[in-house]
């Protein structure tokens, strides 16, 4: 599971690929978050014929739900991995809407993990865009989850799938065959620790209003 994690790098810092293509004003509105929690909004690499950095909710919203924001109704906040293409709420995500979701920092159970260099890494996700019958849109995203690694383990048996740097793009690029999709099987089995570190935390974090 990964329920909480953090962004503290400064705008003009973040990875090259965030800062090519992004909202208007994001660079002016962006502020570093210690805490970012299921239902608030993050910043999303995704692909729709390019690379864009787009804004939206941490929690999956289904295009056929009738109230997107009923806060009483469940929104996955992570996906396994093992099934995300069988699940139906899911498959059609996994195929076309990938995404990547930047971090410096996740949360287990009182621990911090981060890269031994503090750097920015990416989260695996995947999205969907809901439409009201009058158009309004609102896009939405959730974390993919794999075994744990020697790291994680002792600590939960879930954690986050991370992709290297190097291969956002093909992430993130949509795929429309059997073949493109198990090209990121490999993705999805879990990432090496070794240049990674878990710091124990005497405070959970709190969460932090956004403005953007």
């Amino acid at each position: 599971m990964c329920g909480s994690f953090e962004l503290i790098e400064e705008f003009y810092k973040l990875p090259k690929l965030l800062r090519n293509d992004f909202p208007k004003g994001l660079e002016l509105k962006y502020e570093m978050q210690s805490c970012i929690r299921p239902g608030d909004p993050v910043i999303v690499l995704k692909n729709e014929g390019k690379a864009k950095t787009s804004l939206m909710l941490w929690g999956f919203i289904s295009q056929w739900s009738k109230n997107p924001l009923d806060a009483s109704r469940l929104r996955p906040f992570n996906a396994r991995a093992e099934t995300v293409g069988d699940k139906r709420l899911f498959r059609g995500s996994w195929k076309h809407n990938r995404c990547l979701i930047p971090a410096t920092a996740f949360f287990e159970k009182g621990y911090r993990f981060r890269k031994k260099n503090s750097q920015t890494f990416w989260l695996a996700g995947i999205w969907n865009r809901w439409m009201s019958p009058e158009g309004s849109e609102l896009e939405s995203c959730c974390v993919l989850t794999t075994q744990p690694n020697e790291l994680v383990r002792p600590i939960h048996n879930r954690m986050p799938v991370v992709i290297p740097d190097g291969f956002e793009e093909e992430w993130i690029e949509s795929v429309k065959d059997l073949t493109g999709l198990k090209a990121l099987h490999p993705f999805l089995k879990g990432w090496n620790h070794y240049d990674w570190m878990a710091e124990p935390i005497l405070k959970t974090p709190t969460s932090q209003l956004s403005l953007f």
